[in-house]
C-alpha cells in the first residue's frame, strides 16, 4: 500500500524544483521501466501490481490498478510507476556528432529528439538552460526509454560553442545551403532551435555552416517544419553521408 508521504513525493516530482531537490524522476509504463532497469540509472522505488520486473522486495510496493491511478501522471496508467535517481554525468563529451538544442520548450518534442539521438547513435545532447527539463514526466514518457541511453546536459550553450571552436557548427536556417548537396562530417555540432523563433541571434552568430531543408511541394506555403521532424531529417542525412562516403 502506498503511503501519504510516498504520494506527496511522487506528485511533487511533476515540478522541476522538487526533482532537483530530491534528485529523483518518474518513469511510467512497463516498457519504459524495463529500459531504465537495464541501464546504470539507480532505482529508488517501484509501484506495480506484480513484481514481474524482478527488483528487490524493499524497493517494490504492490498496488492495484485503482491505487496506481491515484499516483499516475497518465489518464490510463500503464502497468507500473517507478522512481529513479537522477544520474550524475561525466563532464567529458564523447567525440562524434553532438546535437545542441537552443530553447526547445515542448516536452513531446524533446522526448522525440532524445529518442532520435538514441536511434541515430548520438551519445551527447546538449541543451540551453531554457530548454525543457529532460526529466519532466512528459519528456520521459515521449522518449520511450531512450533517455536511459542518451547523455543530456544543460549548460550555457553560447559558452559551450565558444569552448568547442575547433568543431564545425551546423544550423538549419532559411538562408542555408541545401542539406542534400553539402558535405557533412562525422564530427561537429548540430544546432536546432526553438519551436516558434528558431535559433537565437547569439547562437546563430556562432553557426559557421548554415543548412536548409528544401521544400518540394508546389505551393510552398508551409512556414517551417516541427523541430523534432527537422531533427530527424538532419540526423538521417548526416548519418547517411557518413556511411556512403566511407
Amino acid at each position: 500500500m502506498v503511503s501519504k508521504n510516498q504520494i506527496k513525493l511522487i506528485k511533487s516530482l511533476s515540478q522541476k524544483k522538487f526533482r532537483n531537490k530530491h534528485k529523483l524522476f518518474v518513469v511510467e509504463g512497463i516498457k519504459g521501466i524495463e529500459e531504465f532497469l537495464k541501464s546504470d540509472i539507480e532505482l529508488f522505488s517501484l509501484f506495480s501490481s506484480t513484481n514481474s520486473f524482478g527488483v528487490s522486495e524493499d524497493k517494490w510496493t504492490e498496488l492495484d490498478e485503482g491505487s496506481l491511478k491515484k499516483i499516475s501522471f497518465l489518464s490510463n496508467p500503464q502497468g507500473g510507476l517507478a522512481i529513479f535517481k537522477i544520474p550524475e554525468l561525466e563532464k567529458k563529451i564523447s567525440a562524434g556528432l553532438i546535437l545542441a538544442l537552443d530553447g526547445v520548450r515542448d516536452p513531446g518534442n524533446l522526448g522525440t529528439i532524445i529518442r532520435l539521438c538514441d536511434w541515430y547513435g548520438i551519445e551527447d545532447l546538449v541543451c540551453s538552460n531554457d530548454t525543457v527539463d529532460c526529466f519532466n514526466p512528459k519528456v520521459v514518457q515521449a522518449s520511450m526509454g531512450s533517455l536511459a541511453r542518451v547523455n543530456v546536459r544543460y549548460l550555457d550553450l553560447q559558452q559551450f560553442m565558444k569552448d568547442h571552436q575547433e568543431l564545425p557548427v551546423y544550423g538549419t536556417l532559411l538562408e542555408g545551403q541545401n542539406i542534400y548537396s553539402e558535405e557533412l562530417p562525422e564530427n561537429g555540432i548540430i544546432v536546432m532551435g526553438n519551436e516558434a523563433n528558431g535559433i537565437s541571434e547569439e547562437i546563430k552568430a556562432l553557426v559557421n555552416k548554415k543548412l536548409n531543408i528544401p521544400q518540394f511541394g508546389k505551393i510552398q506555403k508551409t512556414e517551417s517544419l516541427n523541430v523534432a521532424t527537422a531533427t530527424a531529417i538532419v540526423l538521417s542525412e548526416f548519418k547517411r553521408r557518413s556511411i556512403t562516403e566511407k
